[in-house]
């Protein structure tokens, strides 16, 4: 009988081999109910703004699973999340607005991915971390809303180019094209429409890279089925505030959610190991 444990939480994750009732496998009450409030707060985030699903579920699951776990977990509950909001979504998304986005970032997810053996991930994470730090909050206090048009759909692309470089490199595909998007001008629901296409497509071609590289194993199947429920009742949640908010109200808990995510990737890049 082996067990996963952190050093975090020196939590027992589950148990594989013979169990007393014939063999299957156990998880323990309080490390479900970890998985399960991460899987609910993560897909919540993904329904209601389109993306941030890592930036919610990560932080708790890292508690109780190892990163070689807890990563491609949240890439299956990140895709299922925006597989299951697509219906609402549906008469709404642009896709020839997002296409730019989604060509440069699957584009660049190669190039990041090559750079890993030559680059600093940590340098790159602090620089964006600085950057998401001081734009958006920056944007908050601009209430006048903007409508930046500079490049139109060249410079789309290449923001995606971007985004998928430092996806490839540190798994940040997101931060860029969302902050990108949010000055463009455009409506809550192309903007919405936008992340979710975008991050839909490029964690899909990343999910599909870590099946294809064995890194998905059976035990993170066995807690994508068990952190399911949470995610998709999330996701629903999520949808239906998202439904209720204003565009300020929109564009201001995206602008908070890159703050958060600006705040978590300077905190890894500094904080001692």
């Amino acid at each position: 009988m082996r067990s996963i444990e952190t050093g975090i939480s020196r939590f027992r994750v589950w148990s594989f081999g013979p169990s007393r009732n014939g063999g299957e496998k156990k998880l323990e009450a309080s490390t479900y109910a970890v998985l399960l409030f991460g899987a609910l707060a993560g897909g919540f985030v993904s329904g209601l703004a389109g993306f941030g699903t890592a930036l919610m579920a990560l932080g708790i699951w890292l508690y109780i699973l190892p990163p070689a776990l807890a990563v491609p977990l949240v890439l299956i509950c990140s895709v299922s999340s925006q597989i299951s909001t697509l219906p609402s979504m549906w008469k709404v998304l642009d896709f020839r607005l997002a296409a730019p986005f989604v060509i440069g970032g699957l584009a660049g997810m190669p190039v990041g991915a090559l750079l890993v053996v030559r680059a600093d991930p940590q340098h790159f994470k602090l620089s964006i971390g600085a950057m998401l730090l001081l734009f958006p909050t920056a944007l908050f206090f601009v209430r006048k809303p903007m409508a930046f048009r500079f490049g139109g759909k060249p410079a789309d692309a290449v923001v995606g180019f971007a985004g998928g470089i430092l996806g490839g490199l540190a798994g940040l595909s997101g931060p860029l094209p969302t902050l990108w998007a949010s000055v463009r001008g455009w409506t809550k629901e192309q903007r919405r429409g936008v992340f979710q296409i975008f991050n839909g497509s490029v964690l899909g071609a990343a999910l599909l890279l870590q099946i294809a590289s064995g890194f998905v194993k059976p035990e993170v199947a066995w807690l994508a089925l068990l952190a399911m429920p949470g995610t998709l009742i999330g996701a629903r949640i999520g949808m239906r505030t998202y439904q209720a908010l204003s565009d300020r109200n929109f564009y201001d808990i995206v602008l908070g959610l890159l703050f958060l995510s600006g705040l978590g990737l300077v905190w890894s890049s500094i904080a001692p190991s």
